[in-house]
């Protein structure tokens, strides 16, 4: 049986939306229907009548934002009691990440009970999509990812990547001006 392939056609468009003149006036009316609703609701709550509640701004640096309990943020090492990285470089996490953010060398590792370790574990937040199959594939629980924490902004691009100190806490990411 043979598949007949029919070639879509390119609907004709008007005159009114080849100007988008009117599409233009359609977001427009969207953007003023929200602002008119959400002053209305505004001002009948500060007279005291119920009704439902406006959209709230937040005010970001003096009002953090109440994230949920499972969200997920910034990513964190840990480290064994003797203060070395958890990390045996088994390379799951890199492997598994669907955003190829994370990069991981290793290095065999002084101890004998651990085969090697980590000598550089690299992931570019910029590129992260936080969806936590980091976490979920390390077979010895060696990252984890942070609730709340959303202080993740940088200047530049190469400050969006977070290197081993960083992710263990030895070291602190800050933000320098430009």
């Amino acid at each position: 049986m043979a598949i007949r392939v029919r070639p879509v056609g390119r609907p004709q468009r008007t005159l009114r939306e080849q100007i988008y003149l009117w599409e233009v006036w359609k977001g427009l009316a969207v953007t003023f229907r929200h602002l008119f609703r959400n002053l209305a609701r505004h001002s009948l709550r500060a007279l005291g009548l119920a009704g439902p509640p406006g959209a709230l701004t937040i005010q970001y640096p003096e009002e953090p934002p109440l994230l949920g309990a499972r969200a997920r943020t910034r990513h964190r090492l840990l480290k064994r009691p003797d203060g070395t990285p958890r990390c045996t470089a088994c390379m799951l996490c890199e492997t598994i990440c669907p955003a190829k953010c994370i990069r991981i060398t290793a290095e065999e590792s002084p101890e004998v009970m651990i085969e090697k370790r980590a000598r550089t574990f690299d992931i570019d937040l910029g590129l992260c999509v936080f969806c936590g199959y980091c976490v979920e594939a390390c077979p010895v629980d060696a990252i984890h990812m942070d609730a709340n924490d959303v202080e993740l902004s940088a200047y530049n691009r190469r400050d969006m990547i977070w290197s081993l100190p960083e992710l263990l806490g030895d070291k602190k990411k800050g933000r320098t001006l430009p």
